[in-house]
């Protein structure tokens, strides 16, 4: 995104890159975008939608669309990621991140980086993955992490992925590091339980990173830090049309209450 060089279209649509910062929200980054976007441009509505969720304890690559681009989303999110993952081992989560205390201790202190090596190839391909209830799956038409967070059970039902690549980036027990290549739906906490009990032990997600979706790469990504700087810089467009919507009385909306 950072390669734009032109005045931004927003109300016509455009694909936008940032960097989601950690504890946000993927609805936080929309609407902290919208809300300067808006201001910026002295208008009160702007179309703004996000291709894929991102964990509030996972930063990264997150794709905006706003206006017509929204149109893009489906096809956008379904598009390869790729994430550098923080597994810590000898410790079990609800959550299988940070979010939620242990729950339950195992040795680790037999895993060796051989080992490590030794099992990954079973993650890579088409696998079988169940995802965690701590997620927004929908059960019987509701979010299964808000079942989990009544203490209610909740059967979660298994799906077919692909794992491209799995590489090991650092071993440093009980911690070791993966870049992760996978397909849409890939839940990167449920990966880290299955490869800890792979290991004989147990674990959770530490830290996560997303780096790449599709063709959108984090080094391609702007900060909300430098968003204000980068419209000084672009500006925004003229757009005509939407001026004519605006103060044309025959094109604004009639109430639903008349």
């Amino acid at each position: 995104m950072k390669q734009i060089d032109r005045p931004l279209h927003l109300r016509e649509g455009e694909v936008l890159y940032f960097d989601k910062p950690l504890t946000w929200t993927s609805f936080d980054l929309v609407n902290k975008f919208r809300y300067r976007a808006c201001r910026r441009m002295g208008i009160k509505k702007l179309r703004v939608g996000h291709a894929g969720t991102l964990d509030p304890l996972a930063s990264g690559v997150m794709i905006l669309c706003t206006g017509r681009a929204t149109k893009q989303i489906d096809v956008l999110q379904a598009g390869t990621k790729e994430y550098i993952a923080t597994i810590r081992l000898g410790a079990t989560t609800p959550s299988f991140d940070k979010e939620t205390e242990p729950d339950a201790f195992f040795p680790y202190e037999h895993i060796t980086r051989q080992s490590v090596l030794d099992i990954l190839p079973r993650f890579t391909g088409t696998i079988e993955q169940v995802p965690p209830i701590f997620s927004a799956v929908r059960v019987n038409g509701k979010r299964a992490y808000d079942l989990a967070r009544k203490g209610k059970e909740v059967e979660m039902k298994t799906r077919t992925l692909q794992i491209n690549e799995i590489e090991l980036l650092e071993y440093a027990l009980p911690l070791i590091t993966l870049r992760i290549v996978c397909s849409k739906g890939t839940y990167i906490r449920a990966l880290a339980r299955d490869i800890a009990t792979a290991l004989e032990s147990g674990g959770h997600l530490e830290a996560l990173r997303r780096t790449r979706v599709g063709n959108a790469r984090i080094e391609d990504c702007l900060s909300m830090d430098e968003l204000e700087q980068w419209f000084d810089r672009l500006g925004f467009a003229y757009e005509p049309e939407f001026e004519q919507k605006k103060d044309n009385p025959s094109s604004t909306p009639t109430s639903k209450n008349n």
